[in-house]
């Protein structure tokens, strides 16, 4: 009876000592994992806002706007500004998708494996941002066959009612955590969505699956984003229902025959937590040799302190021991939490660094940007002069058969004044008025011409514009026999704009065509109007000899001239279109059937005011 009373209460205290171990294991693997889990997510998503400081960036913008973007001018600077921007934050792979799943820029553009032109259009992340939902994914790089964390950002175009035009993409490397995951203290494996092991303590069980894949699941299964390894075709066997509590399983002999990390015949506290930064989980396989140890342990001693004091003393001693191990523990476990709030504060001083430096760099480029824009207002006003040089001659023969007029008939007026015949002076003073008021006429468009004024932003009528335009090359247009065709003076045409700027742009266009037409016979000038739904084009073209393919793709290049040497400078139509494009117009060239140049002239539509 003795015996069988010993048994009973041996094996009780073995099975609530084991249910105690277990659930104290269960306290501290959950504690340990989830700042294991913090610091997973720390480290594989510090680069996720990457995205959203790539979209703001103008030339981006343009670039994705373009045609083709891989013939854009803005590409270059596109893989500059990435470069810079991974230069700075150390490590990760920065690329921008157009909407056809096309690299158009990366960050490692300058080495020979790079991702440009490369087709990720397969990749879920790409899918999900062109529908405007920012993304994050696993996948392997296709080029470099490295696995990393993307995250990918729509990139919207204002101009276009906030149209998805490309996607922003920011590849974390998971180097740092793959170098660290060797080093912890149980076997611990990362598994995504589809219970795929993504990073494991052996290597070997890298895309094994936890439970075997079904056919129709292997069928669909998508390997592209993994560079088509063989996942999902291992499986481990193990079920993880339970597991975010916490189980304890028996391993597959297949498992403890050919791994390293497990031990034969023992259980393992299987403990797993989801990682919300990355839908992944990460699951810990915890050792339960001590608590089977500590479990027989106050079995042996509630046997023995029936039948002793000694073995009583030594089971308070077993518990003062446990105490003092609990202690280490929780010394050890806020020694860790003061490591990691460290880490934090560390990390957040570099963010404001980097912040700071951010908010340099837009100041420096809105700075360049002046400067930019107060170097193309004086080349325009430059232009204006130059212009007015040029029609000088013609201004001159203008003014002087007033001026010829105002001494002929000032000198009568004083000689009748005279002999005191006062009407006939007087109305030789009234023919001078008139005169003078004749010449103001003449010489105000070109007052208003030459100001040099900032851009201001207004409803004007097209019409006016180009007649004072024509009014400053008329003498030279007579001279040449030119033939003007233009729309009607009386329809007002109102668009919004800059008057004094669009009437630069013109003066540039009808100096080019009459400069075109001067070894040419038939010699005719034609303006035409196109009204759209939001803009409205104004069409120049001239009988000239035209422009060829090749000149048309270098047009508006700055410095890039079709005149001969020391006649221009190839600014012109550069300026000018970058006049256009400030209060939302453009301007463009295109090859037509008729003979001569042709230029359009884009500007937003408004009506007239009431």
């Amino acid at each position: 009876m003795a015996i069988f009373a010993l048994s009973l209460i041996g094996i009780c205290t073995y099975r609530l000592s084991w249910n105690s171990g277990i659930h104290h294991l269960k306290q501290e693997e959950s504690r340990r994992l989830d700042v294991l889990g913090l610091a997973i997510d720390g480290v594989v998503t510090r680069h996720a806002s990457i995205p959203s400081a790539i979209q703001v960036n103008r030339e981006v913008i343009h670039l994705l706007q373009a045609a083709d973007p891989s013939q854009s001018i803005y590409r270059d600077s596109v893989n500059i500004f990435l470069q810079q921007l991974n230069n700075q934050l150390g490590g990760p792979v920065l690329f921008v998708m157009d909407t056809s799943g096309h690299v158009v820029a990366s960050s490692d553009s300058m080495f020979s494996m790079n991702l440009l032109d490369e087709d990720l259009s397969y990749m879920p992340f790409f899918r999900s941002a062109l529908n405007g939902i920012p993304a994050r994914h696993y996948a392997v790089d296709p080029i470099r066959p490295e696995p990393g964390y993307f995250f990918a950002q729509p990139i919207r175009d204002e101009s276009q009612a906030w149209r998805v035009i490309g996607v922003a993409v920011v590849q974390s490397s998971l180097r740092e955590l793959e170098s660290r995951w060797p080093r912890l203290e149980s076997p611990s494996i990362i598994v995504d969505n589809n219970h795929v092991i993504l990073l494991s303590s052996d290597e070997q069980w890298r895309y094994a699956s936890l439970e075997p894949l079904s056919g129709e699941a292997m069928v669909d299964f998508d390997f592209r984003p993994y560079a088509d390894r063989k996942v999902g075709l291992r499986s481990l066997g193990i079920s993880t229902t339970g597991a975010q509590e916490g189980k304890v399983i028996e391993l597959p002999r297949h498992l403890l025959k050919s791994d390293q990390f497990f031990n034969e015949n023992e259980p393992y506290l299987l403990l797993s937590r989801n990682l919300p930064e990355t839908a992944w989980r990460v699951i810990v396989f915890s050792d339960l040799r001590q608590v089977r140890v500590q479990a027989l342990s106050f079995a042996l001693l509630a046997v023995v302190a029936f039948g002793c004091v000694l073995l009583f003393t030594m089971i308070l001693w077993q518990r003062s021991r446990l105490a003092r191990s609990r202690e280490q523990t929780r010394a050890i476990l806020e020694h860790s939490h003061h490591e990691l709030e460290l880490k934090v504060k560390e990390r957040t001083e570099t963010l404001n660094q980097m912040i700071g430096r951010l908010k340099t760099e837009v100041s420096e480029r809105e700075h360049a940007e002046r400067t930019l824009r107060e170097a193309q207002d004086e080349l325009v006003q430059a232009a204006k002069l130059a212009v007015v040089g040029q029609m000088a001659a013609g201004m001159t023969h203008e003014l002087a058969q007033p001026l010829n007029a105002l001494r002929t008939l000032s000198d009568n007026a004083i000689s009748f004044m005279k002999v005191g015949n006062h009407d006939v002076a007087g109305k030789n003073i009234n023919l001078v008025s008139q005169l003078a008021e004749q010449m103001g006429r003449i010489i105000q468009p070109l007052k208003s011409f030459c100001r040099k004024s900032p851009t201001v932003l207004e409803a004007f009528d097209i019409n006016q514009s180009i007649d004072a335009a024509l009014f400053l090359f008329h003498q030279r247009i007579e001279d040449m026999h030119v033939s003007v065709r233009r729309p009607s003076e009386t329809d007002s045409i109102y668009v919004l704009g800059d008057p004094n700027r669009v009437q630069q742009v013109l003066v540039n266009l009808i100096g080019n065509a009459l400069d075109a037409m001067a070894g040419v016979k038939n010699r005719q000038l034609v303006f035409h109007v196109h009204d759209l739904a939001e803009h409205l084009e104004l069409t120049i073209s001239d009988s000239g000899p035209g422009l060829s393919s090749g000149v048309i793709e270098h047009l508006f290049e700055p410095f890039f001239t079709t005149k001969p040497v020391g006649e221009g400078l190839g600014l012109g139509l550069t300026i000018s279109r970058d006049i256009l494009r400030d209060f939302g117009g453009d301007l463009r060239t295109e090859i037509t059937q008729i003979q001569g140049a042709y230029f359009i002239v884009s500007l937003p539509k408004r009506k007239k005011a009431q």
